[in-house]
């Protein structure tokens, strides 16, 4: 059992406050029995308590992370920039997963109540209401890639239409015009700002509606693989295939191998995030870039300003521009990064 306060000071006949004062150098305690407490702690090998300390002083130095899911390499890019950040300025990540549910987002978020400075959060279930009923009121919060815009909340969100819409009129400019799209989940912001930018460029093409494909998916490479199965049983199989997300392109790229379909000959593929496997699959996969751990540094570095402003901060809401990454998987002879002609990283003031 580690040796408490209590002891140090019964062992040195003196207060529970003239222990915390001598072991802090805080207050007045004569020299001589500052030396005794602390020969006392040492002699018990009395270790104070992190948390109680900084409790004491309203502060955890640490800061909570809430993810939807911890498997994939997007979330662990997330996390990795994240915990970067957090490490140079002196604070700990303390992260947690809600698995998409609404009682889990909130059981997480009451779980962080007290262990936290501030929090980042990513759920497609989240709303404004969920954060005032879950949250200590003040508490600096990032929302990344949530829905919610009122409240005093920060956020950054990629810029998931554009990118999408941009990716799209590339694989039109290959001369597709039978594109299937693997979307996410309904519910997901990420999944329907993805299918609005397909849309929004095939209604610009004006490509005939039978030949604009929608299949949806989950986000992981099963649902991508079966969603190529389910439209390859199609009368006319599409001639590219853009995925919402890297590792359903991943899933769709073993599909079409095993149809027999080669990738770009037959039928031209995209994704969209630009996870660190994406450049090194066969074909290597054109993507829509999205500079993941950079994402997280920008939310964490976000949170760390409002917990030093707390009081005079001003809440903001920041959109990511997202490039394409060119490689061979749409048909493009040599690798590279494209503009997609949208708007710059920008700051959006309440």
């Amino acid at each position: 059992m580690s040796t408490t306060i209590k002891e140090v000071a019964r062992k040195a006949g003196v207060s529970i406050a003239t222990v915390s004062r001598a072991l802090n150098n805080v207050g007045s305690v004569d020299d001589d029995t500052r030396l005794l407490v602390q020969k006392t702690a040492r002699d018990l090998h009395y270790v104070p308590s992190a948390l109680g300390r900084n409790l004491s002083r309203r502060k955890t130095e640490a800061i909570g992370l809430v993810l939807p899911d911890l498997f994939g390499e997007f979330f662990s890019e997330v996390i990795r920039g994240t915990d970067q950040a957090a490490q140079q300025h002196h604070y700990h990540l303390l992260v947690s997963s809600s698995h998409n549910s609404r009682d889990e987002i909130e059981a997480a978020l009451r779980a962080m109540r007290g262990r936290v400075d501030g929090l980042i959060i990513m759920s497609p279930h989240i709303d404004a209401r969920t954060l005032h009923e879950n949250l200590p009121s003040g508490l600096p919060t990032v929302l990344l890639n949530c829905a919610v815009r009122e409240g005093d909340f920060d956020s950054v969100n990629i810029d998931n239409f554009g990118g999408a819409r941009a990716m799209t009129q590339h694989l039109l400019g290959h001369g597709h015009r039978r594109i299937a799209f693997i979307g996410g989940a309904p519910q997901n912001l990420d999944a329907s700002e993805r299918l609005r930018g397909f849309r929004q460029a095939c209604a610009e093409a004006s490509l005939a509606p039978g030949d604009v494909l929608e299949v949806t998916g989950d986000f992981s490479e099963a649902s991508g693989y079966g969603a190529v199965r389910t439209l390859l049983e199609g009368t006319q199989a599409p001639t590219a295939v853009f995925a919402a997300n890297d590792s359903m392109a991943i899933g769709a790229l073993s599909a079409l191998r095993e149809s027999g379909l080669r990738v770009p000959g037959d039928v031209g593929l995209a994704g969209f995030d630009d996870i660190p496997i994406a450049g090194y699959l066969t074909p290597a996969l054109t993507s829509v870039r999205v500079h993941i751990s950079e994402l997280g540094t920008l939310a964490m570095l976000r949170v760390l300003r409002a917990i030093r402003e707390r009081g005079l901060h001003t809440w903001g809401h920041e959109i990511i521009r997202a490039d394409l990454s060119i490689r061979a998987s749409c048909g493009c002879p040599h690798g590279g990064s494209a503009d997609n002609g949208g708007p710059a990283p920008r700051s959006i003031a309440d």
